[in-house]
């Protein structure tokens, strides 16, 4: 298993069943101890979304305490659905991604849903969208999910930035 998705599970299944945070595992590769970066832990039941918390940059020491602080988050506290149960543990499929730091970019021309997540920021609303979603195929798409997901109107002025990620399944 990819040790960033065993990281996120075994986190997840740690908190789930004893309500402990893990502690992080020294037998992971370097650059999840020695490295920062924002994290997005992605949850899927079945198909359908389950939750999905993330950061755009870094807020922990490294990736691997990113990974446990958003697993939990993603788990728990998603806000569009209950805390998740034991018995959906087995189950349970998780994605995670490591983000690149966000770029500002001047037009639309310069993204691609399959390649580059974006942020769209209006004033104090800002709204992400990671890459490569499914039903998610133009950039129009990826702007208004990021809008509404933020709560800015169409009319309001938007900038926008751009990041890739690099996907552990």
């Amino acid at each position: 298993m990819d040790p960033y998705v065993r990281l996120a599970r075994d986190t997840i299944t740690e908190y789930v069943i004893s309500g402990n945070v893990i502690n992080v595992p020294l037998d992971l590769p370097s650059e999840m101890l020695s490295e920062a970066s924002g994290v997005f832990v992605s949850l899927h039941l079945k198909g359908e979304l389950r939750g999905c918390i993330g950061t755009m940059v870094p807020t922990c020491e490294n990736i691997a305490m990113e990974i446990i602080r958003n697993s939990i988050s993603s788990a728990t506290k998603d806000p569009r659905f209950s805390p998740l149960t034991a018995e959906e543990l087995k189950d349970l499929e998780i994605n995670v991604d490591v983000l690149t730091m966000p770029e500002p970019v001047g037009s639309t021309d310069k993204l691609d849903p399959s390649k580059y997540g974006v942020i769209v920021t209006s004033g104090y609303k800002r709204g992400l969208l990671l890459p490569d979603l499914e039903g998610v195929d133009t950039v129009e798409d990826q702007i208004m999910i990021c809008k509404a997901k933020a709560g800015i109107l169409p009319i309001e002025k938007i900038t926008l930035q751009r990041f890739e990620v690099v996907r552990h399944t």
